[in-house]
């Protein structure tokens, strides 16, 4: 499976955002593949974790929300300021009942390649990610959220998904 994640923004500031979730997704790799090497599953600890964290992010999302019920405002919320560039982010649908997003590049996914993380890793770490973005969803009990296409799966786009319940 060929990945391409190739950036077309390029601004500095864009740039030094990128080189900030790399160094994490870099943190990330290491201490999953030292754990990995004294015999601990990836899945036995990390998802808990990621998963807690994006819970955090949910509820400081939903404490500045007028109407956390209402998906044109956690449209506007979700992925605003900065983030919308760093991950080429391209709003495809946003009303009443549906918010869908795709990624057009992931800085994660540059990390670990970078790294030299095999293919079937980077999947693995993609996904184990994405449980931050399950724990921001689960704080949303109105929204359904769905992950379709990944980069890292060597797909063009990660294809995130919310859907009004």
């Amino acid at each position: 499976m060929a990945i391409t994640n190739i950036p077309t923004i390029e601004e500095k500031h864009i740039s030094e955002l990128r080189a900030a979730f790399e160094h994490r997704a870099t943190w990330m790799y290491l201490l999953m593949n030292e754990a990995r090497k004294k015999g601990l599953a990836w899945d036995d600890f990390a998802r808990d974790a990621v998963f807690q964290c994006g819970c955090m992010h949910g509820d400081n999302l939903k404490s500045g929300m007028v109407d956390p019920s209402d998906m044109r405002e956690f449209s506007n919320t979700f992925g605003a300021g900065s983030a919308h560039k760093v991950f080429e982010m391209e709003k495809k649908a946003a009303d009443d009942n549906r918010f869908y997003l795709d990624f057009h590049y992931c800085p994660l996914v540059a990390a670990w390649q970078k790294l030299g993380c095999s293919p079937e890793d980077i999947a693995h770490l993609c996904d184990v990610a994405m449980d931050g973005d399950r724990g921001i969803a689960s704080r949303f009990p109105d929204f359904e959220f769905t992950l379709g296409k990944t980069i890292a799966k060597g797909d063009p786009v990660c294809e995130i998904r919310f859907d009004r319940k």
